[in-house]
């Protein structure tokens, strides 16, 4: 286990220390674009100098942005791989199918890595990922990102302090989101387990990661999981629904109706997420057309899609402790993480919607607020606010990593981020042989 920094040593490595940290960005869709932000921030601590994307619009989008010479702009990241070293690190920010092979590449070539989330879809190719890595003595980030919200830490210190005893048991709640889970999981890249991977890897290895981040030392002993494709199927299709939502008379009492989730926002002149996911001109024309022809105006009813969604884990820690992961896509808040922790002398509590974290103590019989805006507040200058500005504390960390060349600096390095999709892979077979798998036991996941 890596020793865990405080969130001050983070966040405020001094900067003499330092050096400028060059980065090739490998996929330059939205998650590419978000994490190459850093550099815009803070232009004294990282430059994009390259790119790699097959997409025209939004591999020019850095070109202009970066100001990148043509010699370092490449439709595929094989052409990368195959120049001489030309940067500290690269974003391999791809498909979840499509990391694998750069990650070993560049890892081979003597980049650092930071890799999104899912590391892979299969086990073995996550094992093969870090195995690179480490052979060639680079540094590998996951973007397991929740780790490094002040939240999360928060609850990691009270844990480790003893404030609530010997921890019995922890309940943690995903809600994807109503519509969130439609645009991704349904019509979206995420839709369909051959074409990406299922939806417990893809959406909730944070949300596992997290679990094993508070169980500290202690081993995850047994796994079970359940879930279900409940609604977004055929058999669920109202008898009077088009196959398209631009020809649907039912609209106005259709919850996901790709007229309301995006057209809608586009007529108010809204440019965020999801819309500019679906087209990279947001006026009114382009987003029709696109709504017309593409995956992201089909009916929810009539879509490709196969993943669950919803799925529960439930895990057996040594010493009896146990923990419960609650994936749902039919909520309200989207993707506002919510969380209970439950000791032998208190409980915590927290809403990642908030700054707040919640302690009880049994003896005292009093409340205790632990507010981390001020943490939060020094991510507030940058543009990474996604995960409630957790994007911004994980970038600095392998950013800060890589300038120092210490790897501990990193809360999601290879060890952690490995284990973590170990569970979601055993969790995800639990599920499909529908019992309790024994991590002593000797078994394959993928």
């Amino acid at each position: 286990m890596q020793t865990q920094l405080s969130l001050y040593e983070v966040t405020y490595i001094t900067s003499f220390t330092m050096k400028k940290v060059t980065a090739i960005v490998i996929g330059a869709g939205q998650r590419g674009y978000s994490y190459s932000q850093y550099a815009n921030d803070f232009p004294d601590k990282l430059q994009i100098v390259g790119v790699a994307e097959p997409r025209t619009f939004y591999r020019e989008r850095l070109v202009k942005e970066y100001n990148l010479p043509d010699d370092n702009v490449f439709i595929s990241w094989e052409n990368v791989a195959a120049r001489e070293k030309f940067a500290d690190c690269v974003f391999v920010t791809t498909q979840d199918q499509m990391h694998k092979e750069p990650a070993i590449a560049f890892a081979k070539r003597g980049y650092h890595i930071l890799l999104e989330k899912p590391m892979a879809i299969t086990y073995n190719d996550c094992c093969q990922i870090v195995k690179v890595c480490e052979e060639n003595k680079v540094i590998l980030g996951v973007c397991h990102v929740l780790r490094y919200s002040p939240q999360a830490r928060t609850i990691r210190r009270l844990i480790e302090s003893g404030a609530i005893g010997d921890v019995v048991n922890i309940q943690h709640l995903e809600p994807v989101g109503f519509w969130h889970f439609a645009h991704s999981f349904v019509r979206g890249n995420w839709r369909n387990v051959a074409e990406s991977t299922f939806s417990l890897l893809a959406k909730c290895c944070h949300d596992i990661d997290l679990i094993e981040y508070w169980m500290g030392a202690k081993k995850c002993l047994a796994i079970s999981s359940m879930g279900s494709l409940k609604h977004f199927t055929h058999e669920n299709k109202p008898e009077k629904a088009a196959d398209r939502c631009l020809d649907c008379t039912i609209n106005d009492t259709c919850p996901y109706s790709a007229t309301r989730i995006y057209l809608d926002l586009v007529k108010q002149g809204y440019k965020g997420f999801p819309v500019n996911v679906i087209s990279p001109v947001l006026d009114i024309e382009s987003v029709t057309d696109v709504l017309k022809t593409g995956p992201y105006g089909r009916c929810v009813y009539d879509c490709d899609n196969d993943v669950m969604d919803n799925q529960v884990v439930l895990m057996q820690y040594e010493g009896g402790a146990s923990c419960t992961l609650s994936m749902v896509a039919f909520t309200e808040k989207i993707c506002a993480r919510q969380t209970r922790v439950f000791g032998t002398k208190g409980e915590l509590t927290c809403d990642f919607d908030t700054t707040i974290v919640r302690q009880f103590d049994f003896v005292k019989g009093d409340v205790v607020i632990h507010d981390t805006k001020d943490d939060i507040r020094s991510a507030s200058n940058s543009r990474l606010q996604t995960h409630g500005g957790a994007d911004f504390f994980a970038m600095k960390a392998f950013v800060d990593a890589v300038s120092m060349n210490e790897p501990n600096l990193i809360l999601t390095g290879p060890k952690e981020s490995l284990q973590s999709h170990y569970l979601c892979f055993v969790a995800e077979k639990a599920r499909i042989e529908k019992c309790v798998l024994d991590l002593n036991d000797h078994f394959t996941v993928d």
